[in-house]
């Protein structure tokens, strides 16, 4: 059985809930990755197109860095800029109308190096000069943690980045251009970056996939003790007002669900039922007006459908108000990402 795979997904097939209702999806990656052995190998414009034209009312996208297309040569700093002269293109594809009403990648996000302090500054030029009409901020992912079971996959891959002075010299360079900065971190680091946000408090922050929880490895088995710090350090990020939050990356097995490993993929019912509590917290403690729902697809494809995912989002989201739910599903990330869906 091809878990994972497109044959999989088509297991479960659902009609779309409030179709009308429009989207901006704010996590999505492209990648051509030719020699990685995963589910998703390649995710480019036709496959997102075909995700998001689905059946729900996806009105544009937001692509964030997935460290694809980088350039080969030239200063090491400067190479993620490739990533964004590429997704540049596949966004002027779509805008052409020819892969469906949405406009994919109609806002971007790059990676560069904030340890280089001040230095980060002639990065960010180049990545504006590569995309001037849709860059809109970087991800400089921190996920650290000290146990070996776990998978540290930063970039520049050490601890406490959030508190280092070069670090948080680059965060204000980058608060000065007006950018921002996603917050890819794992829960038990929610403490830092609620210090973070407070000593850059220019500098818009948006956490991703409800800031980092893990239940495997070390933490699987201890659901009463992760979960409690894990909403204490979602409870610390929200007090910090520049600090938004994107719901969703619950798809990937890290979060400890086995949707990935059903014969069958579970259905709407059953992802909102689990998703719920999670969720609400999350929205309780930021706010509809801090809150997005996201994709992150292809990654969380391993464990639903782009349909199946976002009629669960619909579904946990009925108890809240009309312009609630258009702030969570649209607004925020339209405001945050300063998306232009013309």
């Amino acid at each position: 059985m091809p878990f994972g795979g497109n044959d999989w997904l088509a297991l479960r097939t659902e009609e779309t809930l409030e179709p009308g209702i429009p989207i901006c999806d704010p996590h999505h990656h492209f990648w051509d990755y030719r020699t990685e052995r995963i589910p998703y190998q390649r995710y480019l414009l036709h496959e997102l197109a075909d995700d998001i034209n689905s059946g729900h009312n996806v009105t544009s996208t937001v692509f964030v860095e997935a460290r694809s297309m980088y350039r080969t040569a030239g200063p090491e700093e400067m190479r993620p800029v490739g990533e964004v002269e590429f997704v540049q293109g596949l966004a002027a594809a779509s805008a052409s109308g020819l892969y469906g009403p949405g406009r994919a990648a109609a806002s971007i996000v790059g990676h560069a190096n904030l340890n280089l302090g001040d230095g980060v500054r002639p990065v960010l030029e180049a990545l504006q000069a590569a995309s001037p009409n849709r860059f809109r901020g970087i991800r400089h992912s921190v996920t650290w943690d000290p146990h070996p079971e776990v998978e540290n996959t930063a970039a520049h891959n050490m601890a406490q980045q959030l508190a280092s002075d070069n670090f948080r010299a680059g965060a204000r360079v980058l608060a000065s251009m007006g950018l921002s900065l996603e917050g890819w971190m794992y829960f038990p680091q929610l403490p830092e970056l609620a210090d973070f946000a407070r000593a850059v408090p220019d500098l818009t922050i948006i956490l991703n996939h409800i800031g980092g929880l893990l239940r495997v490895g070390p933490y699987a088995g201890n659901d009463a003790e992760v979960l409690e710090t894990w909403r204490q350090g979602i409870a610390a990020a929200a007090s910090a007002p520049n600090v938004v939050v994107k719901l969703g990356g619950i798809g990937m097995p890290r979060t400890g669900f086995d949707w990935h490993e059903r014969t069958v993929p579970a259905s709407s019912s059953e992802l909102a039922e689990s998703m719920a509590p999670l969720m609400h917290h999350c929205i309780e403690q930021f706010g509809p007006e801090r809150c997005m729902f996201e994709s992150n697809f292809p990654v969380d494809k391993v464990s639903y459908s782009y349909n199946v995912m976002y009629n669960a989002f619909k579904r946990l989201s009925q108890g809240y108000s009309d312009s609630e739910r258009a702030a969570m599903f649209h607004d925020t990330a339209v405001r945050v990402y300063r998306v232009d869906e013309s």
